[in-house]
């Protein structure tokens, strides 16, 4: 045998191409390799991204006697996370049923019919910090498996029966008749959520939770929603509490634009370094919602700010937008981002000082001797203290960070992993159609566009989805969440475009979904296609984790296209598949947070707005610039078969129709009109 990882695509496989581990990409060549040799599999899981995959690899993936164990006794299988989140999910479940906890790197030990019966995350080379030694644990369990290995297959049966049980999660089977589930939330519900999101608020800090601290802003969203139809000051401070601290925090740079993945402290101060496309897609549709609910420029510059990010750092140049950023740059974690006091100040020269009082810049460093920029005071206390108007000390701000940011361009910048990924591309088509909404700048509007022709382009062939493209190749076919961000992207796109056929798309690839990802038994989907042939279990996922929960995406999307397309049928299932969460919702809604806000919706009614007339372009774009989380939103200026827009004159001067819980208004004529409407329904 021989590392094969040479010809794949995935960055992070090819960084481990070289290693002198016998690495296998994943599929049934290994797989039948496994059963061939009777050898046990270790399957290890990680990203690009990911600081403790590159810090395990040094230590021991790139060490020939630890490498010389794994191959005379494993089979070993090397999978980007990334490329196949069905595996991850997979074996990130058993590991987390084995230790308490999960994480990257994963590696797991598999039977040869590739059922876990061990595993754990990151090994040291040698034992610390109350972790066993990598190498004791390689020698432990090719041991265990000469001596001992029917108990290890029982227990690899045992686990897979505790997989397959927590994969019902306690799911309503088929006696249920889907037909006669009815909605049952309700504006008590929607207190309930808020008040449970609230309980594990950090009020002091923002977010929720102690350290590690990641975004969350599903649950921001979700308050958001509550202060709309509430009332809810607490929600709203809460949420732009949350959002601000995260913009002046280390966690947000202030230079180029962008969200780090998650803070390792309370503060937001230090990040683990690495950029994630979806994260930083979800926050702008955080800020678009903050901005349309508040009016507040900090959240518009924000959106303006990310958004150049990810067109000068993370957009591949024949279109689709990279996956993530490194945490790492010359093995050193977060070295392309912070600074020394004497850098700044020889760069920024007699503006220094007010800059470094502003971002908190020290001789001594609030990292590891180095300073990451964060901002601990406003910028009018920082103009009185150096006895200057506010103008000329955000100039001062403006101007050292262009200095700063060219000067930290020389530097040697974190690889970049180059794969595109449909599912976190549709995400951003979403945020861009957010971000049109919010600014009303036409470019987000034109990219949403060209990113969606980019991905019927590159990801479908011969009608078939694939999940993962790079250098003119498409792999693996679409998970379920691929396809439910996809649908939603399409919704998005019709609602700022007006465009029908975008609503067409999304129906036509919610009824692929249909036939290849839903189980009837439950009334939800699964993550893998029934193509799908290569995975031990397939399993539904419920909880949102740094992605939406794909069959709360489902849900949403369903219940959107039954209104447009009149499908009763679709309703019903939206109706059911939240429904029948409702408990863990309302008290878990932190873990539910995407289930959570069309809960929210359904509770306080949705709106069926309708803009029609032959110029209803400005009046469309000023009802976008309205908070309405809650509405459906279809625009025509021609005639249209869709059930909102039938029967609805074409009048030369457009006009709002507005349905909400089987009622109709007259037609009304201004948004002003419309929110009035909406106050009193």
């Amino acid at each position: 045998m021989k590392n094969l990882l040479s010809t794949e695509t995935s960055p992070y496989l090819l960084q481990h191409a070289h290693n002198p581990v016998h690495w296998q990409p994943w599929g049934h060549a290994a797989l039948q390799l496994a059963k061939e040799l009777n050898k046990p599999i270790l399957v290890s899981i990680g990203y690009s991204a990911c600081h403790w995959c590159h810090v395990m690899e040094r230590e021991s993936f790139e060490n020939d006697a630890t490498a010389a164990i794994m191959n005379e006794h494993f089979i070993n299988i090397k999978i980007d996370r990334e490329e196949r989140p069905d595996i991850d999910h997979i074996y990130m479940d058993a590991v987390q049923a084995i230790t308490g906890s999960g994480g990257w790197p994963l590696n797991v030990f598999l039977t040869p019919e590739g059922k876990p019966f061990y595993g754990g995350t990151y090994f040291p080379p040698v034992p610390a910090h109350g972790r066993a030694c990598w190498v004791d644990v390689l020698l432990s369990i090719n041991k265990g498996w000469q001596e001992r290995r029917t108990e290890m297959e029982e227990q690899a049966e045992n686990l897979m029966s505790h997989l397959k049980k927590s994969n019902n999660f306690g799911l309503i089977k088929s006696n249920i008749n889907i037909e006669v589930v009815k909605q049952t939330f309700s504006k008590n519900d929607v207190e309930i959520i808020t008040k449970n999101l609230l309980h594990n608020a950090d009020i002091k800090q923002g977010g929720f939770g102690k350290a590690p601290k990641f975004p969350q802003t599903f649950s921001i969203n979700c308050l958001l929603q509550a202060a709309h139809f509430l009332g809810d000051k607490n929600a709203l401070a809460h949420a732009e509490l949350s959002l601000t601290k995260m913009l002046q925090g280390g966690i947000y740079d202030h230079l180029a634009g962008g969200l780090c993945r998650y803070s390792t402290d309370e503060e937001w101060l230090a990040p683990h370094f690495e950029k994630m496309l979806y994260d930083n897609a979800l926050f702008i549709t955080a800020l678009s919602n903050a901005f349309l609910l508040t009016k507040k420029n900090v959240y518009k510059n924000a959106i303006n700010h990310v958004c150049n990010f990810l067109f000068a750092e993370m957009k591949n140049i024949n279109g689709g937008y990279y996956a993530a950023i490194d945490a790492d740059s010359e093995g050193v974690e977060g070295k392309f981002y912070v600074w020394d006091k004497a850098e700044i100040d020889l760069i920024l020269g007699n503006d220094a000082d007010l800059y470094n009082q502003y971002y908190s810049v020290t001789e001594n460093g609030n990292w590891e001797e180095k300073n990451i920029l964060r901002v601990l005071t406003t910028l009018e206390e920082v103009a009185n203290n150096f006895k200057i108007d506010i103008a000329s000390a955000e100039n001062i701000i403006i101007e050292g960070n262009k200095k700063l940011l060219y000067q930290r361009n020389k530097r040697i910048r974190p690889s970049t992993d180059d794969k595109i990924l449909l599912g976190w591309n549709a995400l951003l088509i979403t945020a861009f159609c957010n971000a049109f909404a919010a600014t009303q700048n036409r470019l987000y509007l034109e990219e949403a566009e060209a990113l969606c022709t980019f991905l019927e382009t590159k990801f479908v062939i011969k009608n078939e989805y694939y999940h993962t493209y790079k250098n003119c190749v498409a792999k693996y076919p679409a998970f379920l969440d691929d396809l439910a961000y996809l649908i939603e992207a399409y919704i998005n796109l019709q609602e700022i475009t007006a465009k029908e056929e975008y609503l067409h798309k999304a129906k036509n690839v919610a009824e692929q979904v249909f036939n290849n990802f839903f189980d009837e038994e439950s009334g939800y989907f699964f993550f893998t296609t029934k193509k799908q042939t290569d995975v031990v279990l397939r399993k539904i996922e419920m909880y949102d984790g740094a992605t939406p929960s794909a069959n709360a995406v489902m849900a949403k999307n369903l219940y959107y296209l039954s209104i447009v397309f009149d499908k009763q049928k679709w309703k019903d299932g939206a109706f059911f598949m939240i429904d029948s969460l409702k408990t863990v919702i309302l008290k878990h809604p932190s873990s539910f947070g995407n289930w959570a806000a069309q809960a929210i919706n359904i509770g306080m009614g949705i709106n069926e707005i309708s803009v029609i007339g032959n110029n209803m372009t400005p009046l469309l774009y000023e009802t976008l610039l309205e908070y309405i989380p809650n509405k459906i939103l279809q625009s025509t200026s021609s005639i249209s078969n869709m059930p909102l827009l039938n029967k609805k004159p074409i009048d030369k001067n457009a006009l709002i129709y507005l349905c909400c819980n089987f009622e109709c208004k007259p037609p009304i004529k201004s948004v002003k009109e419309l929110l009035k409407c909406l106050e009193i329904t």
